[in-house]
């Protein structure tokens, strides 16, 4: 893996772009995860964060530098509409984790979680030169599947009725992407290009995978690739 660019400034794309997050995001940290609508797809217990939770996770996952994590803004208007990381970085492997919320419910359905999964992932292969990331996504989260697979992550398993939601028990599927899956998928793209054919748009989403407990995370980023730049 490779040191250089590990914290980028940003990650711009088409309709979005990506920053790194500031003190003053804890705001609207604090409405999306008491809300329980973002809650239900982000948490694996059955209730919204408490304030000093939200605090906590905000300050270890957004500024801290134990994951890379990126602020997701509009692009026309700058509004700030979600969040993305890699955590758990296992730097002997090349591997990572993916996470993201779009916490603005007047923006689910519209590609923007698509696109910068599709950033954070180009980064991750491209940039930190990464060989494996992977994901978890509970099975009611019909949506997220659906935008995971239109980036190119597949199925690899699933932990059968590991999440109570709405009287029922529901699977934690396990996805993945390697970075010879991404290669190939951008040789294709290319070629394409190439003769006029367009690629399909991307499935809407809305919030993606669960936020993962103290006790669900493993190697600490900081001092693996570097501190933040």
């Amino acid at each position: 893996m490779t040191h250089r660019s590990w914290f980028p400034a940003t990650l711009p794309g088409e309709r979005v772009v990506l920053r790194r997050h500031v003190p003053a995001n804890l705001r609207v940290f604090q409405r999306w995860y008491a809300d329980p609508a973002v809650v239900r797809l982000t948490r694996y217990q059955d209730s919204p964060m408490r304030p000093d939770e939200i605090e906590r996770f905000f300050a270890a996952r957004a500024l801290g530098s134990d994951s890379l994590a990126m602020a997701i803004h509009l692009r026309d208007d700058d509004r700030l509409i979600g969040t993305c990381a890699l955590s758990q970085l296992d730097a002997d492997n090349g591997s990572a984790l993916f996470h993201i919320t779009i916490g603005e419910k007047d923006e689910w359905g519209h590609g923007y979680g698509t696109e910068a999964t599709r950033l954070m992932i180009d980064h991750a292969f491209g940039g930190l030169g990464l060989h494996r990331v992977a994901l978890s996504v509970f099975s009611f989260n019909e949506r997220a599947v659906r935008s995971y697979r239109s980036v190119g992550f597949v199925v690899e398993g699933r932990a059968r009725e590991a999440i109570w939601r709405e009287g029922r028990w529901w699977d934690e599927i396990s996805m993945s992407l390697l970075q010879s899956d991404w290669k190939a998928r951008h040789e294709r793209q290319t070629a394409d290009a190439a003769i006029g054919v367009e690629e399909a748009p991307a499935e809407p989403t809305g919030v993606a995978t669960p936020v993962e407990p103290a006790t669900r995370r493993g190697a600490v980023m900081a001092g693996i690739l570097g501190k933040r730049r």
